[in-house]
Order: C-alpha cells, then structure tokens, then sequence
C-alpha cells in the first residue's frame, strides 16, 4: 500500500456523498421560504465541504469522524500517528484507526437496537399495569379523575404555583411569620457527597462540590431563619482527610443566619441552622460519591443517634419534657435519599426528596452515545446502585420537590415506581374517598430554588453610554477584574459570561466555535468562558464585571437541571440566553429576561447574544424584567412554599413519645418502675400456634379472631383491675434494656442442623456473660415464629434463652414470654408481639390490596411454566408480611423483577427471598431485619455500636443491610454455608458496590467451633480474654 492512496479515496468517497446530501438539503430548506433552516443545513455541511478545492482528510478526520463518536483518546492516537514519520507505520496506525471506527460504529447500532428493544418492553409493562389497576379499580377514568375538571390542580399544574398568594412585599412577610412564628419545628436536611461548610465553600472543586453544595447551605440557613423553625439540622460527612482543608472534620458548624429583619425571631440555646458532620466511611479518605454506597448504613446509623439525642434535647428546650421529633427528613441527590428512606422508616417521620439529578437520565444521555453499554457505564457510575436508591425514594417519600415541571413529566416518568395517569388517578380517588387498593403515589411539587438577594446592589447602567456609572468609583476595583480584563484588547466591550465546570456537558466548545465563527459578535463583545475553580466570594464581582459591560450570560448546556446560575446573574442585571432543555424554560417564563436556544445550534447561540449585545433597547428590557420578577426566586418565597406543603403532611413521631422514660432505660431502672407504659408498648397478645390451621379457613380464622379478642380483652380487664404492682407479675419489661452487648444470630446459609448448633456454639462461647446476664441474644430470620419455636424445640434450647425474636424478615418483631399464666389455651406460643413496632413499619403497607396483586401475578407465572412454581404460603404469613412457597426456584422471578413489577402498579413493598429461594416474603417497603434493629435502639435504649451480627457467608436478599452500620459483624466461613441461590445472583448491582469488606468492626471465622467464636467476641471487646 503507497502513501495514502486509500484513506484519500475512502474520505473522499464520503465526502462526495455528504456534499451531495448537504446540498439537497439547502436546496429544501430554501424552497421552504424558512431563511434558518437552509443557513442551518449549509453550516452543517460546511465542515465536509469547505474550501472543497483544498479539502485535508486529516482535517476532515479530526472534525467529522472522531467528533462524531467523542471519544478523546481517538484524538490522541490521531496526533501521534500523524507526528510519526515512517510512512509504513503511519499508515499502518491509520488503517487500525479506521477499523476502530467501524467497531464503534457497529457497537453504537447495536446498543441503540438494545435500548430501543428495552423501551418497548418498558411500555408493554407500563400499558399492562394500567389494566390491572383499573381492572382493580372496577371502572373506567371518570372525568374527575382525568384531572381535567378536578377543582385540586394536578401535581404538574401552573396553578399550583399560584394558588397561595406570594411574598412579594415586607408587609406580607411580615403577617406570614406573625402566624407561624409559635411554632417549634425541627427539620434534617442530608447531603453526604461532596465537601460541605457554611462560608468559603469550594464550588468546582470537583463534580460533587458544586451547585448542589450551594443549595443545601441556603436552605438550611433560610428554613433556620424562618418563623416556625426552632432548628434545621443539615446532616454531611465528616471528613479529616489531609487534601482537605481542616474545616470539613469539625463535628459541628453554626451557619449565620440571613441578615433580614423580616425573619428574625426569638432564639433559643440550640436552635438555628448548622451543619452536622457525622463519621463514616475511611476517616482519611475524600471519596467520590460513586464510592460512597458501601457505607450508607453507618451513616444511617451515626445519623440515627444524633437525631434521637437532638429530639430529647430539643424537647427538654421547647418541647415541655417530651421528644421534638423532626417534621421531615429531607434526602438530597439519590445517596441521601436512601439514607433518608432509612430514617424515616426508622423514626416514623416523614419524609421528602429532591433528586438534583436522576439517574435514569444521565443512564439514558449516556447510552444515546453509544460508546459505554449498560454495564460499562454501571461499573464507571454505580448507576444501577443509585437508580434502585431513587427508586426507593419514590417508595418512601410524601412528597418529591423538583425545580421544574420539565424534571416530573420527562425525567421521573422514566422510574418504574411514578407514572404521571397514574398518579392523577389516585390522586382523584382519595379525594373523593375511594379506596385505591393499596396503591401509593408521592406528591410531585416544583418549587424554584431560593436566593438571597439583600446584598446584592445592581449597577446602574447608561444605555447611551458604554459602560455603567460608577458612583463608587472611589473604591477599588476588585481584584478578579483585572485577572480577566488583562486577556482583553478593547476590556469596556460587553461580555458574554459563562460560569461552568469543564464538563462536556456544559457546551462549552460549541460556545466557543459560535462566538469564533461570528464576525459581527466577534468584533461587538468579549467572551469570558470561565470554567477554572473558582472561590465563591469571586463570583459576585465576575458578574458585576459583566453587567458593568452591559453584557450576557449564557448557559448553553445540552441539558440544564435547574440552572441557578441563571436566577443570580439575573439578580446582577444580566440578560440570559439559556439552553431550552430543562429548567431554564421555567426560570425564563418567569423572569422573561432573555432568549432560549438549541444547545446543538452554534448559528442560533450566536445569533441570539449578537441580538442582545446589539440592541440596547432589548438588553434594556431584559434587564429590568429580570430585577422586577426576581423575588419569586427569593430564599423566603421558597421556605413559605415549602412549609406550606410540608405543612399538609399527616404528622408522624414514634408512637409511644407520651411515655416519659421509653427510650432512657438504664440498668437501674427496674421492670416495676416502667410498666406504666403498658398501655402503650401493649405487649401482653400471645400468638396462637400456627399449626393448628389444619381445619376450614372459615373455622380458622374464627379461632384466631377469638384468641385476639380475648388476649384483648384479658389485658384490659388486667390494666383496669390491677395495681402496677400486680401487673409486674404478668408482665415483663423486655430483658434486653439492661444488656451491654447483644449478639444477633442471622445465619441463613446453612441447614437447621447447623443452625441449631450455632446458636448453642455462640451461648457456650459466651457462657460467662450470658451468666452474668451483660450480654443477650436476638434470633433474625425470615422464618415465622412458629417455625422458630418448633426449630428451637426440636434442638433443645428454650425460647427464653433469647431476648428478641425478628422473624418473617423483619416484619414481625416479638420477646418471649416468661409467665404461663398469660397463656390464652396450652396450644399458644410463649411469645409476645410488639404492637408498636407494627406502628412503625406499617407507613404505604398495601394489605389485602397488595395480596391480590401477588395472587393474580403468581397465577399468571404458574400459568406461564405450566406448574406451580409459586403459591401462597398462608400458615406462614402475617399481618405484615405476605408469604410463598417457591417450587422450582429455577423458574421464579427475581427480585428486582417482582420489584419493579410492584412498583410500576404503584404498590410499594419490600420483595425477599430467603437464601435457598424457597420462600418469598413481601413485607412493608421500609421494614427489614436491619431496621427492626435500628427499632430496638429507638425503643429500648439498645446502643448499634454494642451489636454484634453474625452471619454466613451469604444470605437472603437483605443480607448486604446486614453487614454495614456501625454494629460489629462476624462472618462464619466454612464448606457447611450452601451456595446461595440463582434468584439472587440476578441482581441489579454487585455486592461489592454496597458493601465493604474492610470496615473495622468485621470479622471473619472458619467453621462454627466455640473456641472460634470465641475469639471473635474477645476480639471486639464483647468477652475478656
């Protein structure tokens, strides 16, 4: 092979058939009568066709092929090639260069032809859920649940926004914090990712330290300066890593509240707003948010005994002796949704979200590309972790706050778990009062992000003259100025600002080629693309140095979330031109200050900031909308929306708050002097024995409904006939409250013979504490309690050897009974059901509801295989937890499958299987064995750092829960764990993405032997050596 005869011919060729495409083009447009649509086709063609007669492949090359698949490393393999000077080892490169290309190619058309094969799937089921609920439902949409005529706006509806009258002057802020300023509210705010403080913050350090950082500072320091908020809590980690700066370890940090007479109020000892750093994860590692998976269940933890310490603190302050709950907890970005669902299942509180940006989306920009398939892209992003996180969120959230319509009907209609009929439908069903069969669907609010505006002063401006008057031309210049004037030959032109990362996201190569290739703009106005790192306290000045100028600001990214940038530069006098993708189409029919552009149209960028820049009497215009509607963007207007809305919500605190000493049990404290809380804790109903169910399902459940009503009624007769005195012989305080370390036995993977063992290996490992009664013993399983009875019966160990019972994988919590003369009948089980924990778990339980949906779906996958691969399980099944047989577990669904199934119907619960994928358990969506400890502390005082799990070396579908928080875990290795079935290997994300195996407080034991346990507890300080 010559030269580069080939490469010429075959660029050539293409460049012949793009000029002729090109040109067939401009021919339609103009013939249209439309002046932009030829220009647009000529310009892009031009690149193939410009200065034909001296047309370079090389250049053609570097433009059209490799932009065309992005990929930056082609480029650089392009520069070296062309640098060599052996023509037999350049062209040797080139032709590998070029098959490269055609492997891309190939590969794009196939993940385009996987996706698209994806999405019809994703309608199918869309399209089958929504038969099912009106099949459910009974009747077709009537016209109130369409929406249309339905006097409550739907949850995307401009009407929402103008419902409630705003704050646009002193005097109505002043009557709005007159009414509210009564109240004590207590609001937590999380976002864990990134470096977080109150004043300096690093803004463009990194892509988790940016506009996200920003916003969650402001809110807490705007809800802390509201009226009605005794104290915002915004929860981070805390960071003492050496490449960052010392402030990020502090435990604790006041932020400064707005400076606005309007809001002032009464403070107290610890009210206000502050950040809380709380400790997880490796202490002297910055980690990326992508790697922060892992340790969320410490952070859940660690953020767990600061709120229940804060609510007893706030309420000796304002809350008369009794805990001051939060009112919310607020998740921000999918991390701390996660860790917020968590919380709020764990306190009973409600909670809301603000995703600042989803992961479906970016997964979706992303595969558009066609360069990553769907696992490249996770094992870069974590993106399937953080998508099940969101998914979560809608689970378990009351409301979700957007800054945009645009994000509730594009970005959230992509999760299996809303649907935006769906959600409308719903939503007219509960205001007429119809049943919904269980279903559930969050409340979806857009509120704009707030600013504070009282410092800023805009610059007078002179149309006629070049520049803005300078009154305070006495004091100097700041010094960012001359750092950006000095790149100027004539620095008084006006300046087209951007203010961004250097993120391809951002557009900024297209800005740059549209103010390039512009003569007029070119020759009109400076251009200040500023994406370096850059302090805070700079970024006023760089748009006051723009507005001085009489110039633009600009955010032409190919999608824009929110685009705060946007509302400040308009606060500074700054006319927009912004992408129209995404918020900025709210923010300008708001402000209506500016121009919306194609980000993938360089003519019509530069076209709409020549506009601008040129006509004075435009600018002028634009100016002063923007200063005239810019409080609707106000940090105040923001807090009375978004109180306004929490406001609405069902308040929700653990329920035995009333109860003075609940959760301050110590070792004094003896079971005589709490059995006050009888009334509350009702732990005297006694299960009757599941085997008795042989009879008629009438006669059965006439037989339960009889032991309920008379355990009821026996309690009753014992409260109002009794002394406390007399009670405490029948009824005992749970043991576990005076315990120093209680030792969980969670074993899944192994047969009932070695269980049994294990649980007698462990109480003779740790023979003299159990003796000395300092430490006790909780059984977790995904068994009923009558199958653990008969477990326990058939291996010889008492049930009262045990201080708690969490069965049915977390949805039934109970402690053994030790008065037989609370036995309802001799067939009864010894044990005692706490009744409050039901009280937590049972937020969004879909009931019967939800049963009938698993029902009809395990008859429709019998049906399919032509066996009874799944039927329903109901001697093992509970109030709270519906139960299956799995018969062929090669045959049954997976659980992300079941999940989604769920989700997409609306039903929110929590799908598991147990390790060897026999049983199937669906249980409320924020019940789990690890929540149900996370309960015992709340109740009983039992501190998690003085847990200690044990565990297989698998388990069932909740066993990565298990290993993480601050509790210590031993982990029994050995040939007797049998492998876990195939219904979890089809998961959505590795175990490595959310578990570590490095955190200090776990260990690993070969086999089960006492002397191996053993070790193990002395190791962690559980036994002395």
């Amino acid at each position: 092979m010559a030269g580069n005869d080939w490469i010429n011919s075959y660029l050539e060729a293409i460049l012949d058939a793009g000029g002729a495409a090109g040109e067939i083009s401009a021919a339609a447009g103009g013939g249209s009568g439309v002046a932009g649509a030829s220009g647009e086709k000529r310009d892009k063609s031009s690149l193939m066709l410009r200065e034909r007669g001296r047309f370079s492949p090389a250049r053609y090359f570097v433009e059209e092929v490799i932009s065309g698949f992005d990929e930056t490393d082609l480029y650089k393999t392009w520069v070296r090639t062309s640098a060599m000077r052996s023509p037999q080892e350049r062209n040797t490169r080139l032709e590998n260069m070029s098959w490269r290309i055609w492997n891309l190619a190939r590969k794009k058309k196939q993940i385009e032809g996987e996706e698209a094969s994806r999405l019809s799937k994703q309608h199918q089921e869309r399209e089958e859920a929504r038969q099912y609920a009106a099949a459910d439902f009974s009747e077709d949409l009537s016209e109130g649940e369409k929406g249309e005529n339905s006097n409550e706006p739907s949850i995307h509806d401009e009407r929402t926004m103008t419902r409630m009258p705003r704050i646009g002057s002193t005097d109505a802020i002043e009557a709005w914090a007159s009414q509210h300023k009564d109240k004590k509210l207590y609001i937590v705010l999380i976002s864990i990712h990134g470096l977080i403080r109150g004043e300096n913050m690093e803004l463009g350090r990194d892509s988790d330290t940016g506009g996200q950082v920003k916003y969650v500072v402001e809110l807490a320091r705007a809800l802390g300066s509201t009226p009605g908020i005794y104290r915002v809590d915004l929860l981070t980690r805390q960071i003492s890593a050496p490449d960052v700066d010392w402030s990020y370890g502090e435990p604790t940090e006041m932020l400064s509240p707005i400076c606005s007479e309007n809001f002032g109020h009464e403070m107290g000892e610890s009210s206000g707003a502050y950040i809380v750093r709380i400790p997880f994860g490796p202490r002297d590692k910055y980690i990326p948010k992508e790697h922060l998976w892992p340790y969320i269940q410490e952070f859940v933890d660690g953020a767990l005994v600061h709120i229940v310490q804060m609510s007893k603190v706030l309420g000796e302050q304002v809350g008369s002796g009794q805990p001051v709950w939060p009112v919310v907890i607020h998740g921000h970005y999918a991390d701390a949704g996660d860790s917020a669902a968590l919380l709020s299942g764990a306190l009973n509180v409600p909670m809301v979200f603000t995703g600042h940006s989803l992961g479906r989306d970016k997964l979706e920009q992303i595969l558009k590309q066609g360069r990553q398939t769907r696992d490249e892209i996770n094992a870069t992003y974590k993106i399937m972790r953080r998508i099940e996180a969101e998914e979560l969120c809608l689970d378990a959230s009351e409301i979700i706050i957007t800054s945009t319509r645009q994000e509730i009907e594009q970005q959230w209609g992509l999760y299996d778990g809303f649907d935006l009929t769906m959600a409308r439908k719903l939503r007219a069903r509960i205001k007429r009062g119809v049943s919904c069969f269980g279903r559930y669907m969050p409340r979806m609010i857009a509120i704009p992000p707030g600013m504070e505006f009282s410092h800023i002063a805009p610059h007078d401006v002179d149309l006629d003259g070049e520049a803005g008057n300078e009154d305070d031309s006495a004091s100097p210049d700041p010094p960012i100025w001359a750092d950006i004037m000095r790149f100027f030959s004539n620095p008084r032109k006006p300046m087209i600002l951007a203010l961004a990362r250097p993120d391809p996201k951002k557009n900024i190569t297209t800005l740059i080629k549209a103010f390039g290739e512009h003569r007029e703009l070119r020759n009109l106005a400076n251009l200040v693309a500023y994406p370096k790192h850059h302090k805070q306290s700079e970024v006023p000045d760089i748009y006051r140095l723009a507005a001085r100028t009489k110039g633009v600001f600009i955010n032409c990214a190919f999608i824009e979330p929110f685009g705060l940038t946007l509302i400040e530069a308009a606060a500074y006098g700054l006319p927009m031109v912004a992408t129209r993708n995404g918020g900025p189409v709210d923010i300008h029919r708001v402000l209506d200050n500016g121009i919306l552009v194609d980000p993938h149209n360089q003519n019509e960028i530069a076209e709409a900031l020549y506009k601008l820049v040129s006509d004075k009497h435009l600018w002028a215009q634009c100016r002063q909308n923007g200063l005239k509607n810019i409080h609707q963007f106000s940090w105040p207007e923001h807090c009375k929306n978004y109180l306004s809305r929490v406001g609405t919500l069902k308040p929700r605190h653990p329920r035995w708050q009333k109860s003075n000493d609940a959760t301050e049990i110590s070792e004094a404290d003896s079971p005589e002097d709490s059995l006050r809380d009888v009334h509350d804790i009702s732990l005297n109903l006694k299960l009757s024995l599941d085997s008795e169910k042989s009879g008629s399902k009438e006669g059965n459940s006439n037989i339960v409904r009889r032991h309920l009503e008379d355990a009821v009624q026996k309690l009753s007769i014992s409260v109002s006939a009794s002394s406390v005195e007399g009670l405490s012989e029948n009824v005992r305080w749970p043991s576990l409250c005076g315990r120093k370390h209680i030792i969980v036995i969670a074993v899944d993977s192994v047969q009932d013979a070695d269980f049994v063992q294990i649980i007698k290996n462990i109480f003779e490992a740790s023979s003299y504490r159990r003796l000395s009664c300092s430490v006790g013993f909780v059984l977790s399983t995904s068994k009923s309690i009558s199958e653990i009875h008969a477990l326990l019966i058939s291996g010889g160990i008492e049930t009262s050897d045990f201080d708690a019972f969490i069965c049915n994988s977390g949805s039934d919590l109970c402690y053994p009974s030790s008065s037989s003369e609370d036995m309802l009948s001799p067939a009864e089980l010894p044990f005692m059901i706490d009744l409050d924990y039901h009280t937590q778990i049972e937020y969004r339980w879909g009931g019967e509801g939800l049963r009938k949906t698993l029902i009809r779906w395990a008859a429709e996958k019998n049906s399919e295989s032509g066996q009874n691969v799944i039927v329903e399980d109901e001697e093992s099944s509970s109030t709270y937890c519906i139960s299956f047989k799995v018969t062929n577990t090669e045959a049954a669904s997976p659980v992300k499958e079941i999940r989604r199934t769920m989700r997409i119907q609306a039903l929110r619960c929590h799908v598991l299987y147990s390790h060897d994928g026999s049983k199937l358990n669906v249980i409320p969506v924020l019940a789990s064995r690890s929540q149900a400890l996370r309960y015992l502390y709340i109740r009983w005082g039992v501190e998690l750092s003085n847990m200690t799990v044990v565990v297989g070396e698998s388990g069932d579908t909740d066993y990565e829960s298990l290993l993480g928080g601050v509790h210590k875990t031993i982990i029994l290795k050995g040939s007797f764990n049998a492998v876990p079935n195939q219904v979890h290997a089809a998961r959505s994300y590795s175990l490595q993405d959310v578990v570590s195996f490095e955190k200090p407080g776990l260990a690993s034991v070969e086999g089960y032997g006492p002397d191996n346990l053993k070790s193990a507890l002395q190791k962690f300080g559980i036994l002395k050596d």
